[in-house]
Formats: C-alpha cells, sequence, structure tokens
C-alpha cells in the first residue's frame, strides 16, 4: 500500500540520525563530571570507538545518515567530520556550544547557529541545512532565523508522527521542515548510564537488549502500519559498543526487509514535505504555540 505523504510506491518514511557530542552534551546536562576523567571516558567511547562502528555497520548496510554536531566538536574533532562527511552522511549542526537555549536570548542563539553552521562548512566545504535543538528551547523567532541563514529542516520537536511546518512569526508561508523525535525511538532512554555521579538521575538500570530491540521493533510496525515518518535518534557513545551495534543492526535490517519503506536522507524527506505538503492545521502545536508567542500577545 502507498500512502499520499510519500513518494509513489513508499508506505512509510525512515530517517536515521546520529548526536555527536563527545563530552559537550554531559558537561552541559550534568556540570559536576567537569574534571572527572573516568567519568568523560563514557562519553569520550563514542569519539574513540562508537563512531568508526557506526560508519561501518551503515556502509555494510549502504544506508545514509544525519549526524548532528556542535561547533565546538568539529573544531576538535575535525578528522572524524571529515570521515562522517566522506562516508557519504549529512552533516547537522546543533549550534556551537551544547548550550541550552532556554538561557540564551535570540541574538546568542543566532550567533551559536551561525558559529555552528561555519565550523562544518571549514571542514567539508558545504553548508548544512539541518539543525537540531542542543537542550531547551529556542526563542520567538529562532525559525525565522534559520529560514534566513538557509536551513530546510530541524529535528528537535516532538509533537506529531509525521514532518510539519515550523511557523514563522512574520506570518509568511514556512519551507522549514521539522522532523519530529519521540523518545522511544531513541538510544539514551534505554541505555545510557554512568554509576557516580549518577546519569541518569535515578539511576536505572541497563535495559535488556532484547526487550529493546522488540519495543523499537514494535515502535517501527506502528508507524510502518499508519505511514508515517520513523526518526531514529541514536548516539555513538551509547550505540556503538561491541554489543549494542549488533541490535542496531538486527533493527536496521527488520526495517528494511520491507520493500515499500523510504530509508531517506533528513534532507531528501524535508525536501519531499515542502514540496508535496500543504502547510498546518490551524489546530496543530506547532500553530497553537506560535498563537501564544506572537508579538503583542499577552502571557498574564
Amino acid at each position: 500500500m502507498t500512502n499520499q505523504n510519500w513518494p509513489q510506491g513508499y508506505r512509510c518514511a525512515v530517517i536515521i540520525t546520529v548526536d555527536f557530542n563527545d563530552i559537550h552534551g554531559i558537561l552541559s546536562q550534568v556540570p559536576a563530571v567537569a574534571g572527572r576523567e573516568k567519568t568523560l571516558s563514557v562519553w569520550r567511547y563514542g569519539t574513540l570507538r562508537g563512531i568508526d562502528r557506526l560508519l561501518a555497520m551503515l556502509d555494510e548496510k549502504n544506508l545514509r545518515s544525519a549526524w548532528c554536531v556542535p561547533g565546538i566538536v568539529a573544531d576538535e574533532n575535525p578528522e572524524k567530520i571529515r570521515e562522517i562527511d566522506r562516508a557519504g552522511h549529512e552533516l547537522a549542526t546543533c549550534g556551537y556550544e551544547f548550550a541550552h537555549f532556554d538561557g540564551l536570548t535570540l541574538a546568542q542563539q543566532t550567533d551559536s547557529l551561525q558559529r555552528g553552521k561555519a565550523a562544518l562548512k571549514a571542514l567539508t566545504g558545504k553548508v548544512p541545512r539541518g539543525f537540531r535543538l542542543p537542550a531547551g528551547n529556542w526563542a520567538p523567532g529562532f525559525a525565522d532565523v534559520l529560514t534566513d541563514e538557509g536551513f530546510s529542516w530541524t529535528s528537535g520537536w516532538r509533537g506529531d508522527d509525521l514532518p510539519y511546518f515550523q511557523p514563522m512569526q512574520d506570518g509568511l508561508p514556512s519551507r522549514l521542515v521539522e522532523l519530529p523525535l519521540h523518545y522511544e525511538m531513541e538510544d539514551e532512554p534505554y541505555f545510557a548510564f554512568n554509576l557516580s555521579p549518577a546519569v541518569p538521575p535515578a539511576q536505572s538500570r541497563i535495559a535488556s537488549y532484547s526487550q529493546t530491540l522488540g519495543n523499537m521493533k514494535m515502535d517501527f510496525d506502528g508507524f510502518y502500519r499508519f505511514g508515517l515518518c520513523y526518526v531514529l535518534r541514536l548516539h555513538p557513545e551509547v550505540i556503538g559498543t561491541a554489543g549494542r551495534i549488533g541490535v542496531l543492526a538486527e533493527l536496521l535490517d527488520y526495517i528494511t526487509s520491507k520493500p515499500d519503506v523510504w530509508v531517506a536522507s533528513a534532507s531528501e524527506v524535508a525536501d519531499w514535505w515542502s514540496q508535496n505538503q500543504p502547510q498546518n492545521e490551524a489546530s496543530h502545536p506547532a500553530q497553537v504555540w506560535m498563537q501564544h508567542t506572537a508579538p503583542g500577545v499577552s502571557h498574564e
């Protein structure tokens, strides 16, 4: 069965994304780990081993992905960035530093975006088209900035099973496509773990590999059944271990066993959506958010 949301012959879309934050993601989330080299080595493992395993496995299966990278990580690991680029994967920015956007003004968010964009372009010669919000929420007007800077997609919001358009503060029709996330389609909620300090704070146990694989297969089955957009979010330090890379390989084999699944790059899906789908309905959560953040709206 085909689906009008996708190109002829496809029932659903699948996008593989990877967050490459090295130690900067955890430093931003848990500042207490600064200077604790044993703890930081948990996240450095992704750069040392996880990236190579992910690239090798994706190459073996002839699959492409979008890697979301803060500019500071690119500057500190230029050869890894070039390696990802040479393998044919898309590079997107998270701004320059892995920052909580809640604490930044619109001007500061814009500066971070521009610096992150410049860092990737300097290493690859390519201007990134995608942005992933590192943490927090962006300020009203940031979607307009993304459009002005030439970005075609973002992937940090949630709120839907299909792509949608990020509404503009200026009220003009938007072509900036959001590729929404779901926590159950990420590796961190299942596997992120550090003993001391506790990450996550509740110190949950590491999930069963077989049950996690089962969960992810069932989620894909649902997205496939309803013809949706399955956005997988991975981290090299989490999924790139010697054992977990096999979980990912089995999941991807399961997904690609369906002949009518469109496994595409983030930019390919964003371009399709932008060219073939109407604007959001007025009741869409993104439109409701815009109504409450528009200039002149009272929040008393």
